[in-house]
């Protein structure tokens, strides 16, 4: 059975002695947890994953986590269920040796990450400094491990820019191409162009600048009409190094 994994979060952060904040907003379950005082050390992360694609091309159902080979396998075990387990078990650790210990442990948790991220973390981080609650340290449960959970502890994560084209044509019959005009012939120099920009070469904190065509549509779904408009979505990873 499929559970919540908003629910059990908060169930283990309770049951050692955590202050639980749910801080909904719009239809994003949000929730911020806290114990101790003084200086804050948060955790950050998201319950949502990217979704799973054709199902039955994965090797077991991506909702069922499985172990293979000594590994769990499964949608969002490492973007970021597997971070968020390791966090949990982390403060329950920590708390068991240190039930008095100086500072605040914290937890920022939300499940508008893979999306639009407008109801999520910003959100949150907005009402907390509207009351004056600052985040001293933060560490992002996101994937940035070579081998093993842990082994790298990256200082900042590249910037995260997702780009809308709609190009607009004519709409014709593929028998009559000199009465329409083709979006999708238009867009492809354009879009190989594009792909083929080398747009920095990175520095000793963050990887080059990448950009990657996420998706395409057009057409009617017919093989005689020639598409009025072409969708593409492209997203950019960028450094530091680009303006």
């Amino acid at each position: 059975m499929m559970q919540d994994a908003r629910l059990l979060l908060i169930e283990r952060l309770q049951a050692i002695g955590f202050t639980v904040e749910r801080m909904d907003f719009a239809d994003t379950q949000n929730f911020w947890a806290w114990r101790g005082q003084g200086e804050t050390l948060a955790f950050a992360g998201h319950t949502d994953v990217v979704p799973p694609g054709d199902a039955d091309r994965w090797i077991n159902p991506p909702f069922e986590p499985t172990i293979r080979d000594g590994m769990l396998f499964g949608r969002g075990a490492a973007d970021m269920k597997g971070s968020l387990a390791a966090m949990v078990v982390a403060a329950e650790r920590f708390v068991a040796q240190h039930p008095n210990h100086t500072g605040r442990l914290a937890f920022l948790i939300t499940s508008d990450e893979e999306a639009s991220a407008h109801n999520g973390t910003v959100k949150v981080v907005e009402a907390l400094m509207a009351r004056n609650e600052r985040l001293d340290y933060c560490l992002v449960g996101e994937p940035s491990s070579i081998e093993v959970v842990g082994d790298v502890v990256k200082n900042g994560r590249r910037g995260s820019l997702t780009c809308n084209l709609t190009i607009h044509g004519v709409q014709g019959h593929v028998a009559y191409p000199h009465l329409a005009d083709n979006p999708v012939h238009r867009a492809a120099p354009f879009l190989n162009e594009l792909v083929a920009i080398e747009w920095d070469q990175g520095n000793e904190f963050f990887p080059a600048t990448s950009m990657q065509i996420a998706n395409i549509q057009a057409g009617t779904g017919s093989n005689n009409v020639i598409p009025g408009e072409l969708f593409v979505q492209f997203n950019f990873r960028f450094s530091t190094e680009l303006d």
